[in-house]
């Protein structure tokens, strides 16, 4: 009997911003005061099969920049998508892929949309920082094991 090795597969097909938001409630004084934002990065993920191995990945970016009274100054929601086609995974290793790798590729071309908002709605450059999705997907699955767990 011989025994065959699958080997898998991964091919980015392509990326795409598939909904952006800005929002800018306090111009034109914004641009009159001193600039000291606080600014605040929410991230999630999401994935959906297209068909048996391609799979739509999301990356959502709520950036929220506000001013010493807690004014917001500006808000941007993105959602950055990729198409990407995946076979040959467990089911481990194709959880892993969806929830940590495709974002980790998608999330250079999110934050470069965000700057370039972000500068063409005439504030300073905003770059933000890498993101280690290994460590958001562990806690993640780490937390959705701990509430699948039977209780003792």
């Amino acid at each position: 009997m011989s025994e065959q090795t699958q080997e898998s597969t991964f091919v980015l097909q392509r990326i795409y911003v598939k909904d952006v938001s800005f929002e800018s409630p306090k111009s034109p004084e914004a641009f009159l005061k001193q600039w000291k934002p606080s600014v605040a990065l929410e991230l999630n993920t999401s994935n959906v099969s297209i068909d048996e191995d391609n799979f739509e990945v999301t990356l959502g970016m709520t950036v929220t920049a506000k001013n010493e009274a807690e004014e917001v100054i500006y808000l941007i929601e993105l959602q950055q998508s990729g198409i990407f086609l995946i076979k040959g995974m467990s089911e481990e290793a194709l959880g892993q892929t969806l929830g940590s790798f495709c974002p980790s590729v998608l999330f250079p071309y999110a934050r470069e949309a965000i700057d370039s908002i972000v500068t063409k709605g005439s504030f300073p450059p905003l770059m933000l920082a890498p993101v280690n999705f290994d460590a958001i997907y562990a806690q993640a699955s780490a937390r959705a094991e701990a509430e699948t767990a039977p209780i003792q």
